[in-house]
Formats: C-alpha cells, structure tokens, sequence
C-alpha cells in the first residue's frame, strides 16, 4: 500500500473526536506519525464530558497504517504545550505537520448578542477557539522551521468568502472562527520565508460523534437522519476533511495555498480524494446555493 507520508511527524493537537479524529487517523492511514493531543483520556475526562479518548484516537492511526502516539495536554496550559514540543524533538527530531484542530466548547449559544451572552462561557470559548491555537503555535513552529517544508491547517468553521458576509451562530462565535481565519493569514506569512505554509481548512457540515448522536444514528446509517433534517444529505465524514489535509501535506506546490481559507469540497475537486461513500460533497456551495435560498434538499450536483 502507498505510503506518502511515511518518515514524516504530525502534530493534531485537538484529536479526541470529530474532525480531529479523522484528520489522526488519515495520516496515519498516509504512513504518518501522529501525536495525537487533548484532555480526554481513559483515566479522565475534559469538561465536554463524553467517552471518546485520545487513546482511542492514537490506536486508530497505528491501525490504519501509521504509528499513533497518544499526549494529554491542555493546550491553554503554556508548560504543557512546551513538554510536549520538546518531548516530540527528543523522540523524531523533526516536525513536519501542525495541525490546530483544538475547540473544546461545551455549548453554543444560537443567535445571543453580546449583551444577552454568558460572559464567562463567552471568554472561556475565545480562549479555547484562541489561546490554545496560538500557544501551540508559538511551541511548535521553532521546531519546524528547522527544515523547509512546514505545513501549519488551522481547523476551523466556514471559510473566508462565506464567514465575512454571514453572521455565525453568536458574538463569540462569530469572533472566534474570524480569528482562526486571520491566524492562517498571518502564519502564512510568517512561514512564508521558512519555505513553510498555513492555511486554514473548513468541512462542512460534519457528522461528528455528537452530531450523529443527536440524530440517533450511527455512520453505517447516516442517511436516515434526512427524514428528520433533509439538508443533512450534504453532511460529510470526519475522513473527508483529514483525506483534504494529506492531500495538503504530500503536495509539492502545496505553497499555492499559503495563507488562503479552503474547504474540503473545494480541494476534492483539485486533488480527487472522496469521502468514505466515493462522492465529493461541496457543503458550502450547497449551503448558500440550496439550503439558505429555501430549496427542497437535493444534492445533485454538490456530492
């Protein structure tokens, strides 16, 4: 089996679940080594409060063909995120892939202003959506500009064309996913003279552990939740948005894209890769083209 990424070093730092998860697992179906970072552990859990594990995570990578190394680390937490730098240094020497997938919030607050909003909840999510990306990126990066090639995915929610024209969920949120844009911006350009690239990557709308949960199926079946939701016919694999960041890193000119917003439909088109049922689902085309014009669900054309 072809192994592009074998001999290179990943970092996800937020690889508990979800996108996370998929984008861990993809690499090292690649032939990556992961270190696979969070909160959630066997022994204990973060304040999400749900079963999956950085253990799990870490075990699904070495099962999927590449070698899957499970840290708890807090990534607001300064010290942690140093260790663990230097704990990857000390072990491979290099680090290749940074991928900042951290989130961590525990609710979401549809439609409050700031004035209606919990303050505190509010903060501690721009801390979560925030500090901890710039924490680990201020760890991480002196350890990968050692050698050219750096490759620096902020994670984050909508891209740049469709956060800047749309109000998205909340004040806070809303602030929080404008920042992660402007940090691929702005690590593009700090990189950019180390031969190094950031972007910033979106799935759509991803059919996460909880999503699935809430929809009371499982991935084998996901399709019965468009009896409930039609829309969620356009819902994409958490495999999808982590077969758009090997794409990324085992592209020579992958330099093209340093500092742009991309989605995972936007780059299946360019590199070809599909999600787990073959199609190549377009989400936020289809989100403002079908779903917010008030179309009967129908993804002819967008998956």
């Amino acid at each position: 089996m072809e192994k592009p990424l074998s001999g290179k070093i990943a970092l996800v730092a937020g690889a508990t679940r979800g996108a996370g998860r998929g984008i861990a697992i993809e690499l090292g179906a690649a032939g990556a080594t992961v270190y696979c970072t969070g909160r959630s552990t066997r022994a204990s859990r973060s304040e999400m409060n749900r079963p999956e594990t950085i253990e799990e995570t870490a075990e699904l990578v070495t099962k999927a063909g590449g070698h899957g190394i499970a840290v708890k680390v807090d990534h607001l937490i300064p010290e942690e995120v140093k260790a663990l730098v230097q704990r990857i240094e000390k072990e491979q020497g290099d680090l290749h892939i940074l991928v900042n997938d951290i989130w961590g919030a525990t609710k979401m607050e549809w439609g409050k202003t700031v004035w209606e909003s919990d303050l505190d909840y509010g903060l501690r999510t721009l801390r979560l959506a925030i500090d901890t990306h710039a924490i680990t990126s201020h760890f991480a990066l002196p350890l990968m500009i050692k050698n050219p090639g750096a490759l620096v995915v902020e994670i984050t929610d909508g891209t740049k064309e469709y956060n800047d024209k749309n109000y998205r969920v909340s004040f806070f949120y809303d602030l929080a996913k404008a920042a992660n844009l402007r940090m691929g911006f702005s690590l593009g350009h700090e990189l950019k003279k180390y031969a190094g690239t950031a972007v910033v990557l979106s799935p759509g709308w991803l059919r996460s552990e909880e999503m699935l949960e809430i929809y009371q199926v499982q991935e084998s079946n996901w399709r019965d939740a468009t009896k409930k939701q039609p829309h969620f016919a356009i819902s994409e694999s958490p495999h999808y948005v982590g077969r758009a960041v090997v794409a990324l890193a085992k592209d020579p000119q992958v330099a093209r894209w340093n500092g742009q917003s991309l989605s995972c439909g936007q780059l299946a088109k360019v590199y070809g890769f599909t999600d787990l049922d073959g199609s190549q689902p377009d989400a936020w085309k289809y989100i403002v083209e079908v779903q917010e014009a008030g179309k009967p669900a129908d993804t002819t054309g967008y998956r």
